[in-house]
């Protein structure tokens, strides 16, 4: 796992259209129910994986451009080094934008919630969430935030294919942490 970046996100609890009873609320990376502080990438001061590098960077352009982070939420992301496709098993690499200084400051404490398999088809930001924006956690066992308890997990359920016919990929897998 690599260290990716941190975002501010308002948590959402779980929407009515998701038909699971395993679910609270959506901790997914996705910006789909539980927002981002802000449409940050107009600012142009995320990192090459499109998060931030450390929780002070958002602080930082919260307070430069009066956004409120009260009902906020910091996580800390760490992505599996490869990427494959919902339709396909194929497994490669994947590379931070060079534009962007990528330098993640890892947190001291943190706490892993669990992981989330994310579409980036775009190559760049995260996009949809296939457990919560896909509705993929009515036919798969997540925890409480609408995330695998395992990256095994979620790395079988890719070889599977069971994200066939969600969000076009490629698709990463994300380690979900508080801080």
């Amino acid at each position: 796992m690599i260290p990716v970046g941190y975002m501010a996100k308002k948590i959402e609890s779980k929407p009515d259209w998701l038909k699971t009873n395993q679910v609270k609320d959506i901790y997914s990376v996705s910006n789909c129910i539980s927002h981002d502080f802000a449409d940050y990438t107009n600012y142009w001061k995320h990192n090459g994986y499109w998060l931030f590098n450390s929780p002070e960077d958002i602080d930082a352009l919260a307070k430069e451009n009066n956004i409120d982070l009260n009902d906020t939420t910091i996580f800390y992301y760490e992505a599996y080094e490869q990427q494959s496709y919902e339709d396909e098993a194929v497994w490669e690499t994947y590379q931070p934008e060079k534009s962007f200084t990528t330098n993640v400051k890892e947190p001291k404490n943190k706490t892993l919630q669990g992981y989330d398999i994310v579409s980036f088809s775009n190559q760049n930001a995260p996009e949809c969430s296939y457990l919560s924006c896909n509705h993929m956690a009515e036919k798969t066992e997540v925890n409480e935030h609408c995330l695998l308890s395992s990256l095994n997990i979620a790395k079988e359920l890719i070889i599977k294919k069971a994200f066939e016919g969600c969000e076009p990929g490629p698709c990463r897998i994300f380690a979900v942490y508080t801080v």
